[in-house]
This record gives C-alpha cells, structure tokens and sequence, in this order.
C-alpha cells in the first residue's frame, strides 16, 4: 500500500483512516458501508472490484459476536487499491453487489461462512440446506472430524494391523478429549 493509497482511503466522507504495517484502511460504520462503497466507485474512481472478506472482529472472549468486513477496490488507470472496513453483529450488511457485480458471490460466501447478516436474499452457495452452522467462525467446533472417521486412507497403525507409529493426535479445530461422543463409542476422561 503507498502513500497515494493512504490518501485515497482518507478521501472517503465518514472513514476514520487507520494504517498498519503499511496499510491504510478506511473504517465506516455499517450505516455508511454502501454510501462509502458509492462514493468510491463513483467519486473516487475504483471501478475494478478486487475482494470482500470477513474475520472474526478479534475480540478475546467474544468470538463469533462481531466480525469485521473487509472491501477492496482498486483504481484501474493508477492501480491504486481502497481497503473499506466495517463491522456487524446482528445488523443486517447493506450489499455493494448493485455497485460491483462480482461481490454477490463474496457476500454469499460470507453469509454463509460465517452467519452473518445480509441485507437482501443470499441463497446458498456453496453448502447443502441441511448444513447446520457456519464452518468459518471460530466458534464453530469441528466435531464431525471426532464422530465420523476419515473416509480417506489411514495412517499406519490405525487399522489396527500394526502397532502404532505415533501417538495419535486430535486434528486442527477438534475439542480435547472430554468432550461428547468418540470414535468406537469411547469417552475421554
């Protein structure tokens, strides 16, 4: 990110501009999210739609309450980017897809991924209907590793054809051993 883009993000009427390790965001409440993302194609120039994400707001003991919402455009004849951050908990987000045809796809993903709020129908896309939470956030517990096995190939010494190799460890995102049903209908301590 350089200085122009700095200057740029300082150009959007309501931002609050923040810069970390070299990046310059421009922070907007989610009432102003659409007018900020108006007023950048159309004021400011950035007509190329890069990406829009979401992350957890960072908030220690507070997870999955509020999550950040991340927009980035960019200005075709200067390449200059426009990072736009706001942040939502219950509120519905106001969709920029009237503004930038390919981020219906990112608020889709982001509806879903992470349960948050839409403003306007998001249907499904990339999970079944009968998919119950939202795999993204970092509350979600990832238990279907512990109840249902791996229907890969196993690694050795689980077949129970050999001794094992290594101690057997829990995957990323699988609560320690205490908690709910196991594989083979054992229970940790």
């Amino acid at each position: 990110m350089t200085a122009a883009s700095a200057e740029l993000a300082a150009l959007v009427p309501g931002a609050r501009v923040a810069t970390a390790f070299g990046q310059s965001t421009a922070h907007v409440a989610v009432e102003q999210w659409h007018a900020a993302a108006a007023h950048a194609r159309d004021g400011l120039g950035c007509a190329a739609f890069d990406w829009l994400g979401v992350e957890d707001a960072g908030r220690p003991g507070a997870s999955g309450l509020r999550h950040a919402v991340f927009l980035h455009v960019v200005q075709p004849d200067t390449r200059l980017g426009l990072l736009l951050r706001t942040e939502v908990a219950d509120e519905p987000l106001p969709s920029v897809a009237g503004l930038w045809a390919g981020a219906a796809w990112h608020e889709r993903e982001a509806v879903e991924m992470f349960g948050i709020a839409l403003a306007g129908p998001a249907p499904h896309l990339l999970l079944p209907d009968s998919f119950a939470g939202h795999p993204l956030r970092k509350d979600f517990v990832l238990a279907s590793r512990v109840v249902r096995p791996w229907p890969g190939r196993l690694e050795p010494g689980e077949d129970g054809s050999s001794a094992p190799s290594r101690r057997r460890t829990a995957p990323p995102g699988v609560p320690d051993p205490s908690w709910g049903p196991r594989r083979g209908g054992e229970n940790g301590a």
